[in-house]
């Protein structure tokens, strides 16, 4: 499997929640199995078998993350040597000029793309439209209603 572009703070967040999955939710699901167990009669006992299917949800997020993390390739925006062009995570400030209507995108790797946020995947139109462009350029982005253009007003690496 090839490396998947993340941030450093889509990773740090990621291992935040496995940390998280290992130290806390896993023992809390394992004494619940536990104390499930001692009630009698696993057949007939809702409580172990909630709490089974959720060691099971719980276990298979656990080696997802895992999964994500081993073939994550982190890149910190802040240390590149861009000369000014947009690159993977670049933070872009947009002004589309039909509207005038500012927004601002972080190009971030699909695991962490967030609308609501702000973040945007690295394979969105929107994103390729504008890596390789810099400030003042016009980004062209081809849409179901058609094409849109953004000027680059800004572009920030954090």
């Amino acid at each position: 499997m090839s490396k998947v572009p993340m941030t450093l703070r889509g990773a740090e967040k990621l291992r935040e929640e496995l940390k998280e999955l290992k130290s806390v939710v896993r023992p809390r699901i394992i004494a619940a199995i536990a104390e499930a167990r001692g009630h009698g009669d696993l057949k007939e006992n809702a409580e172990y078998h909630a709490a089974r299917e959720q060691q099971g949800f719980v276990e298979g997020r656990i080696k997802e993350i895992e999964g994500k993390l081993s073939h994550a390739q982190v890149i910190d925006p802040a240390s590149l040597n861009t000369g000014g062009k947009i690159v993977f995570g670049a933070t872009v400030e947009l002004a589309e000029e039909e509207t005038g209507e500012e927004v601002t995108y972080q190009i971030v790797g699909e695991d962490e793309a967030d609308i609501k946020n702000g973040c945007i995947s690295v394979s969105s139109p929107v994103a390729r439209a504008l890596i390789g462009k810099q400030e003042g350029d016009v980004a062209e982005v081809r849409t179901p209603g058609g094409v849109r253009a953004y000027e680059i007003i800004g572009v920030r690496y954090e």
